[in-house]
């Protein structure tokens, strides 16, 4: 049942505040459990499958701009409904610093948006400081995780191959697609410079799981929300089995302003502001879960000021925003004299590379810690819009007969021949690596501006450190030889240090951890090991903001891994009655 806002005096057994990875898992683990379950979600209802919502299979011509600008940053077609830049809901930097908080606004969140490479964290992971001397501990271990990483490939689908690598554990994998022609360059290239290279780990069907989710009919449009169901979303994975167990209660355009407390400061649900009506309203609950993301968490928690909470819920540690850190990227591009004027032929396969290459260097000496895995592009999928690169600057690598570059002009017949020589030829390689969670990088409340509903917005303090830069540039050092290796010609101007060798800003990657962290210390940490906050026994966080450290994977395995944990948690801990 969905709902645009409706004012209810039904109190639920859990209110959960968001519908992506973390969200979307509790719903789906809670109503299972037979549970009462409000959802909060600050967009609009979603589903792929559905004429209205599909972008999917697409042409580049209906595009509404035909490719003069987008208001989605990833373009007219990709599913992610938001961006860095929300009409209505700005948030300030201070000091200078710089970063770009990406939110979308739909059911699933941003899971209907995310490249879908699933990775679990490994043992070290849990551990790095006892490794490097940095940062702090996990206060689990991979050991108490694993289980739910096993159950959590078995529920929603993840290809891949075991590998029997210490830090990349292996899992329960669907056979994974072949290489393309330009991921076959790539592992000769990468072989030659000393670099693994394993098949990718991906939430994509590539077998029947079920008899609700299709199968992946290799559209290479992950991006755009799959009409078939085989890739992960939120929405159509988790969203839509949990509701239809007719316990759940879905509730969008609600913009949550705070958890409500009473005086003994324990949750008692939700306020929050209709997009419909721009009322506030509040929600009744047991239980309060929050999974809105790592940023828009540490918002509503430290938003909700009480006498019992008077700096914010669950921080009289003063943590709450503080740790923040996202994933470090930079990737350099190059072109393939020996596939320029390539055949044709479909070789789209999945939406992101069908192969990946882990971090290979632990242990070495090198100017920073911490480490990065490798991601590759290329290949020759449907254009969203236009060619890219430009051809001005691409038409110097097309030859004549003769050797001589493309007489060609920029426009007419002579311009569809080249575009068609050269589309095909391009690859790329992106590195995405762990940050050091840093006390001073942080985001709080700011005192001066709140967003069209009223509700006071974040404002951001970040900087990197010598180790992220640093890593940049080993990143760039790698993309060069591995580029080189395999007989490609770089693209563009080597990054250097005046622009910290191409590290993307603070929140370009989009994988933001680490405001509400858990720990076993209440003075440095939000959350225990069961994602519960320490000051408020029924307030629970199931999205990044929990993470003690991100490792160099992407975090969504982990949060639904965590979030099913929690989940299993809070089902146990409602039975005994012990969270009253």
């Amino acid at each position: 049942m969905s709902f645009e806002i409706l004012k209810t005096n039904k109190e639920y057994d859990v209110v959960i505040v968001g519908s992506g990875a973390g969200g979307g898992m509790s719903a789906k683990v809670l109503a299972d459990a037979g549970l009462a379950v409000a959802v909060m979600e600050a967009g609009g209802d979603f589903d792929p499958a559905k004429e209205e919502y599909r972008t999917q299979l697409r042409w580049p011509w209906e595009s509404p701009r035909r490719g003069a600008g987008s208001t989605r940053p990833f373009g007219d077609f990709d599913a992610a409904w938001g961006g860095w830049d929300i009409d209505g809901e700005p948030y300030t930097r201070k000091n200078g610093t710089q970063f770009d908080w990406f939110r979308s606004r739909m059911l699933g969140g941003r899971t209907n948006h995310w490249g879908r490479i699933s990775l679990r964290f490994g043992p070290k992971d849990f551990k790095r400081k006892d490794h490097d001397g940095m940062g702090a501990n996990w206060p689990i271990g991979y050991e108490d995780i694993k289980p739910y990483y096993d159950k959590v490939d078995k529920l929603i689908g993840v290809f891949g191959t075991n590998e029997g690598l210490e830090n990349d554990p292996d899992g329960f994998f669907l056979p994974p697609p072949k290489p393309r022609l330009h991921e076959m360059y790539i592992k000769k290239g990468a072989k030659k410079a000393g670099v693994p290279v394993i098949p990718m780990r991906m939430s994509v069907l590539t077998r029947p799981i079920n008899n609700e989710r299709g199968v992946c009919f290799y559209c290479n449009q992950c991006n755009r929300a799959c009409s078939a169901y085989a890739d992960f979303s939120s929405s159509t994975a988790l969203m839509k089995p949990a509701m239809q167990q007719g316990t759940v209660d879905l509730y969008t355009n609600a913009m949550v302003r705070e958890v409500t407390t009473n005086k003994e400061g324990l949750a008692t649900g939700v306020s929050y502001v209709s997009k419909e009506d721009m009322k506030e309203y509040k929600i009744k609950a047991k239980v309060v879960v929050l999974g809105a993301s790592a940023c828009e968490t540490a918002r509503i928690m430290l938003n909700s000021k009480s006498t019992a909470h008077p700096d914010g819920l669950g921080n009289g540690s003063g943590i709450i925003g503080r740790y923040l850190h996202d994933s470090t990227g930079a990737s350099r591009g190059a072109i393939m004299p020996d596939l320029i004027d390539r055949d044709r032929y479909n070789e789209d396969g999945v939406g992101g590379a069908h192969i990946y290459s882990p971090w290979w260097l632990d242990g070495e000496k090198l100017d920073f810690t911490r480490g990065y895995h490798l991601e590759f592009w290329g290949g020759m999928s449907m254009p969203s819009y236009g060619f890219g690169f430009g051809m001005d600057n691409m038409r110097q690598y097309i030859k004549d007969e003769m050797g001589n570059p493309s007489p060609n002009g920029g426009y007419g017949k002579g311009l569809k021949n080249d575009i068609r020589k050269i589309y095909g030829s391009t690859v790329g390689i992106a590195g995405r690596g762990e940050s050091i969670p840093q006390y001073d990088n942080y985001c709080e409340i700011d005192p001066n501006t709140v967003d069209q509903f009223g509700i006071p917005v974040l404002r951001f303090n970040y900087n990197w450190t010598e180790h992220e830069i640093n890593q940049a540039k080993h990143m760039q050092e790698t993309f060069e030889e591995v580029l080189t290796a395999m007989g490609g010609t770089l693209l563009g101007n080597k990054p250097g240090e005046e622009d910290n060798y191409g590290l993307a800003a603070p929140g370009r990657i989009i994988h933001e951890v680490g405001t509400t962290r858990m720990g076993d210390d209440p003075n440095t940490s939000v959350l225990n090991k069961h994602s519960q906050a320490h000051e408020c026994k029924n307030l629970f966080v199931v999205d990044a903001g929990q993470f003690v450290s991100q490792a160099d994977k992407n975090p969504t395995w982990t949060i639904l891994a965590l979030s099913w944990r929690a989940s299993d948690y809070i089902v146990d801990q409602l039975k005994k009655q012990n969270l009253k």
